[in-house]
């Protein structure tokens, strides 16, 4: 790091000290934070990007996949570590933002130096965002910013996928039982993902939280992240598979990243959702009409999926 970028960091540690002591209680906490982010945008330049991009699907184990990475040694958490943040969300909603304003949470090209000098291998980053997946503007985006990234997607059951989905939002905003927010989605969601398109600035609630069913279609998803970074770049990870034996993907990522393996301390399952039954009948009427999907996601990814009888909830 040269002088004047040590200098700006130490103006900026100086201001966000200051801005703690003179503003009480969660004033000093926010003003704290818009101070530490300045920080990171004024030395934006000297903070690669990630290594990793977990992108979903959401309900998938996103958030599982992202606690057990941060577990490896040569792993470094995003600035500020304090924060604990997993995922940015900068190439579907916060793409406004600009790319300054992304690699000012990643940490700085000289702490990772630091690392690996104490490690004596590589570091990398990570972030895990599980709208990355679905958002149609996302893969081109992220390969233009990160284009060596390892993309990594994890795909659940869809049934059960999409289930899980609702019983998270209805925790939060979601008022239709599931069976009668399924029969809304068509009308929810008419026209959502052509506006995100032909308007980049745009964002959509129903488009993020109101696609129980698209969410759940894996195809054209995939199809796009592997025409923007290949097929090699893209690890496809079958979430039961996943939680069955975490740390068989998190050796195969730390191969991919030619990191040494690391064992799993406790491979306990993240962001869980309370248990629920389904409607078998809407159960049976979802199989029926994800057939087509899961065989069409199998054809392009070259494997079986172990969906059939899949009762994870």
């Amino acid at each position: 790091m040269t002088a004047t970028s040590t200098s700006t960091t130490a103006s900026g540690a100086n201001v966000v000290e200051r801005a703690r002591r003179s503003a009480p209680g969660r004033v000093a906490t926010e003003v704290a934070r818009h101070g530490v982010r300045a920080v990171g945008a004024a030395t934006a330049s000297m903070r690669p990007g990630p290594d990793v991009l977990v992108v979903g699907a959401k309900r998938g184990g996103t958030t599982s996949i992202w606690h057990y990475l941060q577990e490896h040694p040569g792993v470094l958490p995003l600035f500020p570590s304090a924060e604990h943040l997993k995922g940015l969300y900068y190439f579907d909603e916060q793409f406004g933002r600009g790319e300054r304003w992304y690699r000012s949470h990643f940490p700085t090209e000289a702490s990772r130096r630091r690392l690996e000098h104490e490690l004596g291998h590589r570091s990398v980053t990570a972030e895990a965002s599980p709208y990355y997946l679905f958002h149609p503007l996302a893969p081109e985006r992220a390969h233009d910013t990160v284009p060596n990234a390892l993309v990594v997607a994890l795909l659940r059951d869809p049934v059960e996928r999409a289930f899980s989905h609702w019983k998270e939002r209805r925790r939060h905003t979601e008022r239709l039982g599931f069976a009668e927010a399924l029969a809304a989605e068509p009308s929810r969601t008419a026209g959502e993902e052509s506006r995100l398109i032909a308007n980049p600035s745009a964002v959509s609630f129903a488009h993020r939280h109101q696609t129980y069913m698209a969410q759940s279609r894996y195809a054209p998803m995939l199809e796009r992240w592997f025409a923007a970074y290949g097929r090699d770049q893209v690890m496809v990870v079958v979430a039961e598979e996943f939680y069955a034996n975490p740390q068989n993907t998190l050796d195969a990522i730390a191969d991919q990243l030619t990191l040494p393996r690391h064992t799993l301390a406790s491979p306990e399952v993240h962001n869980a959702a309370p248990s629920a039954d389904m409607d078998p009948m809407v159960r049976q009427e979802l199989r029926r009409r994800f057939a087509s999907d899961v065989a069409r996601t199998e054809a392009l990814i070259g494997r079986s999926l172990p969906w059939s009888d899949c009762t994870q909830t």
